[in-house]
């Protein structure tokens, strides 16, 4: 029996991180133990801890994790081809591997684990409890998804797996983007940057980039190294305009990444040419005003929402950032410890005086 114990944030209730020490299990057969190296953060993470994404019960956030594995049992160890030593990002999505779902590729709808019990969101009362990044050691149980990193990321650049795999499978997966296409990105953010750059790396003519305002300006002003030809600030110019100008046109593929944003979507099917595709990736948080549903039926758009990323576009973000072809490890970035993780939760929220870094990362070594 285990006595070791590993120091955890707990996300307790909204706006209350508290730092516990929770008993590290033994592996058996078919689980591991992974030393949490660093853990990415995104707005998923600001959601959770303000109630905006609300529990009803105590758990460890962090589901952007790379680390290396520190025990695995004999079967963890065939299925996943990994040995103790191992660096691996963590998908957080569990996959049971035998209902319909899984089988299909559709693991976020799997039926024994689904929306409702993804890492970084699994009560912390359950077994072992680490069940999230912010912790020292994570538990990987028989239905965890992992990937090798390659031997050349740095694990704090190798967190930007969760939201590169995001760009590559809704900017260019969902929408069938094409060489020659072009695409608009709605969001600055690092899903936004990451979206332009796989959308540059699947051919696409002509990336714009969009954002709003003194918070996106610093994220505006690096997306041009991230494949976007056009940047602009819907505070100050029309996007329209600006892409007809540009391009003489309008664009193919118009992703939105926007969070709390519910204007973009108007933008959105603005944006788009006639029989054109939207993506819709971010959240509204709140109703969308003056939509004009009609404009959809007379460009006979096709709207498509994305939720979560796959195993294909984790496996693809891993082999882009390894190539180095984007300055991903460039990227204005605030490196943490847990003691000071909730004050960059607020930070990349914007509830701070600080401009938020592009990218944010939790490092609890």
């Amino acid at each position: 029996m285990s006595t070791r114990s590993a120091r955890a944030l707990v996300l307790e209730k909204p706006r209350t991180l508290l730092a516990r020490e929770l008993a590290v299990p033994n592996v058996v057969d078919d689980d591991a133990l992974l030393r949490v190296e660093a853990c990415g953060l995104c707005g998923t993470d600001h959601e959770q801890y303000t109630g905006h994404l609300p529990g009803g019960f105590a758990f460890v956030p962090g589901h952007e994790t790379v680390g290396v594995i520190e025990a695995i049992g004999a079967d963890a160890a065939r299925r996943w081809d990994l040995t103790t030593g191992d660096r691996v990002a963590v998908e957080v999505f569990q996959s049971c591997r035998v209902c319909d779902a899984c089988r299909a590729g559709a693991y976020q709808r799997c039926e024994r684990h689904g929306l409702g019990d993804m890492y970084g969101y699994i009560p912390v009362d359950r077994p072992p409890g680490l069940w999230g990044g912010y912790a020292q050691t994570q538990y990987l149980g028989s239905d965890a998804i992992v990937h090798r990193v390659p031997d050349v990321l740095d694990p704090v650049v190798a967190t930007l797996f969760n939201p590169l795999g995001a760009g590559v499978r809704w900017a260019v997966t969902v929408p069938g983007t094409r060489a020659g296409d072009v695409v608009a990105v709605l969001g600055p953010g690092v899903r936004g940057l990451s979206a332009a750059a796989a959308a540059k790396e699947a051919g696409a003519a002509f990336v714009m980039v969009t954002g709003r305002g003194r918070r996106d300006a610093e994220r505006l002003a690096v997306a041009r190294d991230f494949g976007a030809d056009l940047v602009v600030d819907v505070a100050d110019a029309n996007p329209v305009r600006a892409l007809r100008d540009a391009t003489g046109g309008l664009a193919d593929v118009v992703v939105d990444v926007t969070a709390k944003a519910p204007e973009a979507l108007g933008q959105a099917v603005a944006l788009a040419r006639p029989a054109g595709t939207v993506v819709l990736a971010g959240t509204r948080g709140g109703p969308v005003p003056e939509f004009q549903a009609d404009h959809v039926v007379f460009k006979e758009l096709r709207i498509v929402g994305a939720l979560g990323v796959d195993s294909a576009a984790y496996r693809a973000a891993l082999d882009l950032l390894a190539r180095g072809a984007y300055p991903f490890a460039d990227l204005p970035r605030r490196v943490v410890g847990l003691d000071d993780a909730e004050d960059l939760i607020r930070s990349l929220a914007g509830e701070t005086d600080d401009p938020p870094p592009v990218h944010g990362v939790i490092a609890p070594g």
